[in-house]
């Protein structure tokens, strides 16, 4: 793109150049001699002059005036002809300059000399982002290495080390799709490498729709089914099973993460503060003595087809009190037609503040497409009427999107 850009700026200069300056073809014209013309004036002013038609004075007057005559039309042909050569030259120039502020405010010229320096800097960059030879590499440097990593890839073709390389730099300065392009391409090459199948989930978990989190799932279960003890893959998936509401599984996760994590690795400390957020264990014999909602939910064809793949919490909130819901289920939307969702105590979200204590209760049903538990106006979501479910009974709820 930039050799083009400077082509064509060039080939313009040129063509602007041969126009200005390109000799004329002067227009064969039939016409007398001047000196011949001027002759013949002047001999008829010497006749005159001789038969007495004109007298000495009016003979020498009008003489000069007949030399005036053909010298003033030379001396401003020649005038107009410095003037013109004079404006050739002013356009000239004029083109010149315009065509250096372009390519100077454009600022290609910059980006060339990024992408040469890219270029010659690509070996040592490398060595110093993966092997540690030499200080951690700056945004800057890191921007440089991602540039190289391209060019290297447009001219030598796919390379999976370099596309799994360009996929984390590209996450870690938060050009998250871009970062998903790149490590697919990676994992087309290399379909069992656990490191870039840890990065893809990693990635996805960034993005943070429905769909993606189903995605990183699935690479997290090839990663287990090789290697059921590692800590990145159990730790990622206990972070799934948290934001899906699955707090048992989610436990269960952070729990083996914990056993296997060596007693003086600081990384047990960050384990235990995410076992710290989760919800007490559920009292499953007082869940079967508490209240029960069942919520019939009917999903139209058009909306079924409309957010396939999108996110559904169907939830439990009080009239009064916090505002945090007292039941909550997350679900991938369905197929159209009618799905039972149960609410009970076992889906509070903090200890304590659940359907047997909660009072007077609305039962709700929203659609997310960016899969967030925080609420957005644009979301789908239908209510139903107020209710007070009422210990060991189950409420039906039916609500319609």
């Amino acid at each position: 793109m930039i050799w083009q850009l400077m082509f064509i700026a060039g080939a313009l200069l040129l063509a602007t150049a041969l126009v200005l300056c390109w000799p004329r073809r002067q227009r064969q014209i039939r016409a007398l001699d001047p000196k011949q013309l001027f002759s013949d004036k002047l001999q008829l002013l010497v006749d005159a002059r001789d038969t007495g038609e004109l007298s000495a004075a009016d003979f020498q007057t009008a003489a000069q005036e007949l030399k005036n005559q053909f010298l003033t039309p030379a001396a401003d042909a020649k005038a107009l002809t410095g003037d013109v050569n004079q404006g050739r030259w002013s356009a000239l120039l004029l083109v010149v300059i315009l065509t250096l502020g372009i390519y100077a405010l454009t600022g290609q010229y910059r980006e060339l000399a990024q992408w040469q320096q890219a270029q010659d800097q690509l070996p040592t960059l490398g060595e110093r982002a993966l092997l540690g030879k030499g200080p951690q590499l700056s945004d800057e440097e890191l921007t440089l290495f991602a540039l190289g990593l391209r060019t290297k890839l447009a001219n030598n073709g796919d390379d999976a080390v370099a596309w799994f390389v360009l996929g984390r730099i590209w996450l870690s300065q938060g050009q998250v799709e871009e970062a998903i392009e790149a490590l697919q391409r990676a994992l087309k090459l290399t379909p069992e490498r656990s490191n870039v199948l840890l990065s893809y989930a990693q990635a996805l978990l960034v993005e943070g729709s429905e769909e993606s989190i189903q995605k990183a799932a699935r690479s997290l279960g090839q990663v287990l089914a090789k290697e059921p003890q590692n800590l990145d893959a159990l730790s990622m998936l206990a972070l799934i099973a948290g934001e899906r509401g699955d707090f048992a599984e989610a436990r269960a996760a952070w729990q083996l993460v914990l056993e296997l994590v060596p007693s003086d690795d600081p990384r047990r400390q960050s384990v235990q503060d995410q076992l710290a957020k989760l919800p007490a264990p559920v009292d499953q014999a007082a869940v079967a003595k508490g209240p029960t909602v069942q919520v019939e939910l009917t999903i139209s064809a058009a909306t079924a087809t409309q957010y396939a793949g999108k996110t559904l919490f169907v939830f439990a909130r009080a009239l009064q009190g916090r505002p945090l819901p007292v039941a909550v289920k997350k679900l991938t939307v369905p197929a159209a037609g009618t799905v039972t969702v149960t609410l009970t105590d076992a889906e509070a979200m903090q200890a304590g503040w659940n359907l047997s204590g909660a009072g007077a209760v609305i039962i709700g049903a929203r659609i997310s497409e960016s899969g967030s538990a925080t609420p957005d106006p644009t979301d789908l979501q239908v209510k139903s009427a107020q209710l007070t479910p009422v210990a060991g009974t189950t409420e039906t709820v039916l609500l319609q999107l």
